[in-house]
């Protein structure tokens, strides 16, 4: 399947899609590719939001508030989200999890991946719109998706691993 096609499919049901791409056979490259990819998405996403910005206050120019989220969201976030998924695993194994390190990182980055059009919605309405009442709706919205994905993506990827037959 298309990876857009799973990311429609997460929506409605993302266990069933992270038991296929578990499934599939991952490798900590597809797991780095994925988390880039879902950067790249949240770094674009911004570009309205701060054009916008650069627009109302021309003190800071739109390339120095680029390079800024370049750095901070292509650069430091991989980092972080590496932590976070990793935080993520051990708390699952407090609760009995029986998955891998791998499965914990592939659940979080493609939550991370699998919300992208919102990503893209919430930094059109910041660019368009800015700061009110749709805003805070859509990031709500955006929040309230993420960890229904990212929630459910874990809970899949702790699972015992099905017996192999020899």
């Amino acid at each position: 399947m298309a990876i857009t096609s799973d990311i429609v499919a997460t929506y409605r049901h993302p266990r069933r899609v992270m038991r296929r791409l578990l499934d599939r056979g991952v490798s900590e490259g597809q797991a780095l590719a994925i988390n880039i990819g879902a950067c790249f998405v949240i770094f674009v996403a911004q570009w309205p939001r701060l054009s916008r910005e650069a627009h109302l206050n021309p003190e800071i120019p739109l390339d120095a508030r680029l390079g800024g989220a370049l750095m901070g969201v292509m650069i430091i976030a991989p980092l972080l989200f590496y932590g976070i998924a990793a935080v993520s695993h051990l708390i699952a194994k407090l609760f009995g999890g029986e998955g891998d390190w791998l499965g914990a990182r592939i659940a979080f980055f493609w939550a991370l991946l699998s919300t992208g059009p919102m990503w893209l919605l919430q930094g059109i309405v910041a660019g368009f719109i800015g700061t009110g009442v749709q805003l805070n709706i859509v990031g709500a919205l955006l929040i309230a998706v993420f960890f229904y994905i990212w929630f459910n993506t874990l809970r899949e990827a702790e699972q015992a691993p099905a017996p192999s037959a020899a």
